[in-house]
């Protein structure tokens, strides 16, 4: 045995090896919270069986045959599930953790604070995945039909959790907690009724309509239908309003949030 061999190397990892370990952490974390439980999965999962077999909201049929509501209703949903992980429970999750000192305690390890952000991100993205995989198998045991390429509703899905994973780190770098978790709720259930998810946006007046149409889930919303229902290419309009949204939302988080 040469000398040596046991002699330790004391020094941080590898940054790919700590973002690793964080995402899996924070991911750890999330699946096993049950109030993010109920926020992220089985909100939306209510929501698409309810509409869809109950006839409680009208939804529009396109001329030309054989939509159901689930057709109309299955992107919305999964618009929502993208916002209440990207948007409501990254905010309500990292604000807690400003206000713990989670994130200053994280900020002294040797993990860099990019390479944090990161992590969240790389969470988000799984527990994404997870959703859609839970609400697709859903929705086509409703009867669900969807169309289109996968690489819009990819690219839109990206789009769409930039854009609120901004406005999330925006919220919770700024807010106290507790304004945190009352406004990341409050905008989940505005957005939900008034983003097109599950009420369509020829519902509301039209002055009304050009407002929301403006907004990030009424963008994803009415992308991924477009896509999914109605078997169209990547809708560049949605695309460049989520686009813009997003690098709004994350140039003012990167400017403007505070670690303590």
């Amino acid at each position: 045995m040469s000398a040596g061999t046991f002699t330790p190397r004391p020094g941080a990892a590898p940054v790919s090896r700590m973002i690793l370990a964080q995402t899996a952490l924070e991911t750890r974390m999330l699946l096993r919270n049950g109030e993010q439980l109920l926020l992220t999965v089985i909100i939306p999962a209510l929501l698409l069986t309810l509409f869809s077999a109950v006839d409680i909201v009208t939804v529009p049929i396109r001329e030309g045959g054989g939509e159901k509501s689930v057709d109309f209703l299955a992107p919305g949903i999964l618009a929502l599930a993208v916002m209440s992980t990207a948007f409501t429970g990254q905010a309500i999750a990292t604000g807690f953790d400003r206000r713990y000192g989670v994130l200053k305690r994280l900020g002294a390890s040797p993990l860099p604070r990019w390479a944090l952000m990161a992590a969240k991100t790389l969470s988000v993205l799984i527990t994404e995945v997870l959703q859609i995989v839970l609400l697709t198998v859903i929705a086509l045991a409703l009867g669900w039909s969807p169309q289109g390429d996968p690489l819009s509703v990819a690219a839109l899905i990206l789009l769409g959790t930039a854009a609120f994973s901004g406005l999330g780190l925006l919220m919770a770098g700024t807010l106290k907690a507790e304004m945190t978790l009352a406004g990341a709720n409050l905008v989940f259930l505005l957005l939900l009724v008034g983003g097109g998810v599950i009420v369509p946006l020829e519902k509301f007046p039209d002055a009304v309509q050009s407002v929301l149409g403006l907004l990030p889930i009424s963008a994803l919303s009415d992308g991924l239908r477009e896509v999914l229902q109605h078997g169209a290419s990547l809708p560049w309009g949605d695309a460049a309003v989520l686009a813009g949204w997003a690098v709004l939302g994350l140039g003012a988080a990167a400017r403007l949030f505070r670690w303590e």
